[in-house]
């Protein structure tokens, strides 16, 4: 199974991409993953948050294979413990996910045709994060949750 990581904005900034980067790396030693980032769009400063929406959907739609299973980042969505992640990603695995993508949406958050393609959506906490922050989060998360799956001593419970 393949994870990827995929965000619409900038690249990482430098206050987070060496966390990122590592624990991207750390990922790869139970599940082949990568990061996938989304541009936002020409002239986006002078688009409605609609036109915007649509804009990064259609570059993510683009991008998404018919069989992945996509969860959705939103604060709105399910929240999960840590062992609850580790168990979710393991019935990915189970189901012969050949990809799970993990989607970061935009500023204004994502186009109802990307919310009703998820298959899953889930929430890291009810607060509102900078993007960049998330990614760190998530990629950490993500990491945790592989250690939970081999009882390696990175999660103490």
């Amino acid at each position: 199974m393949k994870i990827v990581f995929a965000s619409v904005g900038k690249a990482h900034e430098p206050y987070v991409k060496e966390g990122i980067a590592d624990f991207t790396q750390r990922v790869n030693k139970y599940f082949k993953a990568e990061w996938q980032l989304f541009p936002a769009p020409k002239n986006a400063a002078s688009m409605s948050e609609q036109d915007l929406k649509k804009a990064e959907s259609a570059l993510i739609l683009q991008f998404l294979q018919k069989e992945d299973y996509l969860v959705l980042l939103d604060e709105r969505g399910k929240q999960f413990s840590s062992p609850a992640l580790a168990q979710f990603i393991q019935q990915r695995a189970n189901e012969s996910a050949k990809r799970v993508v993990f989607l970061i949406g935009g500023a204004f958050g994502v186009d109802e045709l990307i919310s009703q393609r998820a298959d899953f959506t889930w929430s890291l906490s009810p607060l509102v994060f900078p993007h960049m922050l998330v990614r760190l989060l998530l990629s950490e998360q993500t990491y945790r949750a592989c250690t939970i799956l081999r009882n390696e001593k990175y999660h103490h419970m």
